[in-house]
């Protein structure tokens, strides 16, 4: 996404389907003044735009520079007051916090029985779906009006009002401590990569098993249960314990489905559990228990009670993609249809500004593999020149280090290799500067550089000796993380007849 196409105001309109435009015109409509008028302008005016051009704006006299910052601010607030209106936008979090305003308003007006029962539906359906935030806030407002009007209800009720807020207090000191732990875990990963030795094994699960003392698993209920697994899903992750991450990306899921009704609550924690599952199964290599949990998906997903909206539209199409994808590269048969490349690629036409760079162009690194698998190595180096050539995303150093390697074997497979030394050298530089550099990189870069610096007939040696390198370095289960759409070892040992 270019930089002009990121101001806020122009994704949010290019963001809009016909039936949500049609509706903010009516909205801004009944409003009826000046200022409103000229809301219409500046909408249909970059409704219409290709890409964001403020100059265009100014020349069409929609508003003067000083005045555009605000009017673009007003119009924001507009369309989202719009958006709040509309009933397919409505989650259960904003049907319940709508409740909670209307309660409000009736307190406000003196209206405290009126208000009472109101706020009794709405804890009944913050309770059910856990939403405990919003329940404890309906709990404060019942505490004001019981124990500032009389009601003839306070008899039984301020013992139920006080066991109520301690009981979720105290599910919400446990999903806040869990949620703190699985974001610190989270950031580390970002910031510091995974343990590359016992010791920093060993201090993050000090670290973990710190924070998790006093917490009963058996005392949670379901949204501290989906915080506890998924601090132990990227515990599992940083310490490279993958058995165990399945494990806990399993019963992430399977929490959902113990409890239907949290999909349509929580739909993209629902995703996300997913996402990493597949994760982890495509690294044990397993089509059956892929199969099986992607059917399980499916199953939900297309069953009409799946929740709609554009965000869960981008996850989704992302998860049953990316699917698509690593079912064939655990296959390696290569003998499937590339008619759903085609699809997705106007899926991503379609969520360019709802899915974030990085995304895009892991999708595009997965199809450059499973284009080189087909053995079509100028699709394969057309889709790795996306990832190679982009100038308006800083491509995370691994991703970029993998494509390169991708290419290096396309192009020497090709023969097409005008680029072969340029890429060996960009890489080499990459590695001077990796934060999370290993033997692995090391041994791949000696093979792709050696490979051009010695004759034909030497090349096998090279192939031989890198083999060899790489069994013995994924003896060290900290070094075991590789390449998993683009198997460098099992290529090398192709060219020594060894597959």
């Amino acid at each position: 996404m270019s930089n002009s196409n990121k101001d806020v105001l122009f994704v949010l309109i290019k963001s809009l389907n016909r039936s949500e435009k049609r509706q903010f015109t009516l909205y801004v409509n009944r409003l009826q003044n000046n200022s409103e008028a000229k809301f219409i302008l500046l909408f249909n005016a970059i409704e219409k735009m290709e890409s964001y051009d403020e100059q265009l704006i100014l020349k069409q006299g929609i508003s003067t520079k000083q005045q555009l910052s605000n009017l673009k601010a007003n119009l924001y607030r507009s369309i989202l007051s719009s958006l709040r209106m509309n009933p397919s936008k409505k989650n259960i979090r904003i049907q319940i916090r709508e409740q909670l305003d209307f309660a409000t308003i009736l307190y406000q007006k003196g209206l405290h029985k009126q208000s009472l029962k109101i706020l009794g539906k709405a804890k009944v359906l913050a309770l059910e779906l856990e939403e405990k935030t919003l329940a404890l806030e309906i709990i404060e407002l019942e505490k004001v009006i019981e124990s500032q009007y009389i009601t003839r209800s306070i008899a039984g009720r301020a013992d139920e009002l006080i066991e109520q807020s301690d009981y979720l207090s105290k599910q919400y000191v446990y999903a806040t401590r869990l949620s703190n732990l699985s974001l610190k875990f989270y950031s580390e990963m970002l910031v510091s990569g995974y343990a590359k030795s016992d010791e920093e094994k060993e201090r993050i699960t000090a670290l973990f098993r710190d924070k998790l003392l006093e917490i009963d698993l058996d005392k949670l209920n379901f949204r501290e249960k989906l915080w506890y697994y998924k601090a132990h899903v990227w515990r599992c992750f940083l310490i490279q314990d993958y058995r165990g991450a399945y494990r806990y990306s399993m019963s992430w899921v399977q929490l959902f489905y113990d409890k239907p009704k949290m999909i349509q609550s929580h739909p993209i924690w629902y995703l996300k559990g997913n996402s990493y599952l597949f994760k982890l199964i495509l690294m044990f290599k397993s089509v059956e228990r892929y199969i099986y949990w992607n059917n399980q998906l499916e199953e939900v997903i297309n069953s009409g009670n799946f929740p709609q909206s554009e965000n869960i539209g981008s996850q989704v199409f992302l998860l049953q993609f990316s699917n698509k994808l690593n079912i064939e590269f655990i296959k390696q048969t290569y003998d499937g249809s590339l008619l759903f490349v085609k699809q997705l690629q106007r899926g991503l036409n379609e969520y360019k500004n709802m899915i974030d760079e990085h995304h895009f162009l892991v999708l595009y690194f997965k199809v450059a593999a499973l284009y080189f698998g087909y053995k079509k190595y100028d699709e394969s180096l057309a889709y790795s020149n996306k990832i190679l050539h982009n100038t308006t995303y800083v491509v995370q150093e691994d991703l970029l280090f993998h494509t390169r390697i991708l290419s290096l074997m396309a192009q020497f497979d090709s023969g097409q290799d005008m680029q072969y030394d340029s890429y060996v050298k960009a890489n080499k530089i990459l590695m001077q500067k990796m934060k999370n550099l290993t033997p692995i990189h090391i041994a791949l870069m000696k093979l792709f550089d050696g490979l051009v610096r010695v004759y034909p007939s030497e090349q096998k040696k090279m192939f031989v000796s890198f083999v060899i390198e790489a069994e013995n370095l994924f003896e060290n289960k900290f070094y075991r993380r590789s390449i998993l759409y683009i198997d460098v070892l099992n290529w090398a040992r192709r060219k020594i007849g060894l597959n």
